[in-house]
């Protein structure tokens, strides 16, 4: 079946040294080829580079290296060609606009990566992993991406779902033929401890998977406290450098200011927030109250109090609103002399003006989200979130179905539970996915991708 050919421009827009125009599909090589000022690309080989110039109505545009992927030796197994070209935006969409006069259409968001799963190169899972390559901030998730992308989640996914298979088998074979003398007799006592040994295989996945989350997403921090207790003095000296505006003016921040911060290879998505207290300034409230949204949606409080001030009620009410809230509470500005009378477990104490005890408080962080060093070449970690959730779905059916055993239902109905979770495994992989999942996971990707 012919398949049309997308163009789209696959660098980022913007001045640089050189951009890159994307075409892929039958006509690839031909449409290109009546623009291409140079060798005939119709005869060159694959995986082979030609210098030429790409022209329009006659007129050079640009000065180029014309790339030739022949199929199914390409990363969507069809014909691909890529233009090299000077890296400015006039002459990239000039050069996109003259593939589409010449019979491409503008590729869709994520439509080339979509093309390689649709044509069997790569399986959902190494789709979305050239996601995370893309978006990876640390060499940690980078890593855990590029295992993704060389197949280790689909090998795992397909282990389970082939132990699955093996019990769903067993199953049939004993309804279709129970007078077969060699044939196992699956009884209760004999599905019960090979279902259990699953779903504890698969909570130990899930377990993991909260490493393999924030590894790939960070954690989502909220500096919070009274005015004035140096939040963000504390944001400066984490991110090393003047991101927040520092006076000695109770109420300066008054809306959201965020960073991000690396820690061992974790990311840690910092907001500093505006001092909570009450207060008559509309302006002010405003930032107080998104404040208080973002410590409800905060997986990490970072919670400063004053070491040269006693607690006020602002502070005891702030330490009633975060007590269920993973929370680190930091005493600033040890550099004066000590008026909090109040004592803490497992504070940290820092002079955020003076660079002091920043060190111990990431090491805090690091350890109250990763026990112990995380080694994402020896181990798999799940990070996607809808990963996640299909297990925690199949763990469920896993569970549904060793309720049925207990309830003494007919094998044949604890066989319904089994093969919800191997169809939900497989929507993992893609193997059993709907098209209109298919259509939401691509339309999140670049174009050009």
């Amino acid at each position: 079946m012919t398949q049309d050919t997308i163009v789209a421009i696959s660098t980022a827009l913007g001045q640089g040294a050189i951009s890159i125009v994307r075409l892929s599909g039958d006509n690839a090589i031909d449409i290109v080829n009546r623009q291409f000022d140079g060798t005939d690309l119709h005869d060159v080989a694959s995986h082979t580079i030609h210098y030429g110039h790409i022209t329009s109505q006659g007129q050079h545009i640009d000065e180029v290296l014309v790339s030739v992927f022949r199929a199914p030796r390409s990363f969507t197994t069809e014909d691909i060609v890529e233009i090299h070209c000077h890296g400015g935006v006039y002459v990239a969409n000039k050069i996109l606009e003259t593939m589409l006069v010449s019979g491409a259409r503008s590729a869709r968001p994520g439509e080339f990566t979509e093309r390689a799963f649709l044509n069997g190169r790569i399986d959902l899972t190494q789709a979305e992993a050239v996601m995370d390559v893309i978006e990876a901030k640390s060499d940690l998730s980078l890593t855990l991406a590029n295992k993704g992308l060389d197949g280790v989640i689909y090998q795992l996914i397909t282990d389970l779902r082939t132990e699955l298979l093996n019990i769903i088998a067993n199953i049939e074979v004993n309804i279709d033929y129970p007078e077969y003398d060699d044939v196992e007799q699956l009884s209760n006592d004999v599905l019960k401890p090979a279902i259990v040994a699953l779903q504890e295989r698969i909570s130990t996945i899930l377990e993991r998977a909260h490493y393999g989350k924030i590894i790939k997403d960070g954690i989502q921090t909220a500096i919070i406290g009274r005015p004035n207790v140096g939040k963000s003095s504390l944001l400066n000296a984490l991110l090393r450098e003047d991101k927040a505006i520092v006076t000695e003016i109770q109420g300066t921040t008054r809306d959201i200011v965020e960073g991000s911060l690396n820690i061992g290879g974790v990311i840690l998505n910092l907001i500093d927030t505006a001092g909570i207290r009450e207060s008559t300034d509309v302006v002010e409230r405003i930032g107080i109250d998104k404040a208080k949204a973002v410590i409800a949606e905060a997986e990490l409080i970072l919670f400063v109090l004053e070491n040269n001030q006693p607690l006020t009620a602002d502070d005891e009410a702030l330490l009633t609103m975060t007590e269920d809230k993973n929370r680190i509470i930091i005493i600033n500005k040890t550099d004066l002399d000590r008026e909090l009378q109040h004592t803490f477990t497992d504070a940290v104490e820092v002079s955020a003006l003076r660079h002091e005890g920043i060190d111990e408080l990431e090491q805090a962080i690091r350890n109250m989200f990763l026990h112990g060093d995380i080694n994402v070449t020896d181990q798999t970690y799940v990070s996607n979130a809808r990963h996640i959730a299909k297990l925690e779905e199949t763990r469920q059916a896993l569970t549904d179905s060793l309720s049925s055993i207990e309830n003494a239902m007919p094998v044949d109905m604890v066989e319904i539970d089994l093969k919800n979770a191997w169809l939900l495994l497989g929507e993992i992989i893609g193997d059993t996915s709907t098209t209109s999942l298919l259509d939401e996971l691509f339309s999140k990707f670049c174009l050009g991708k």
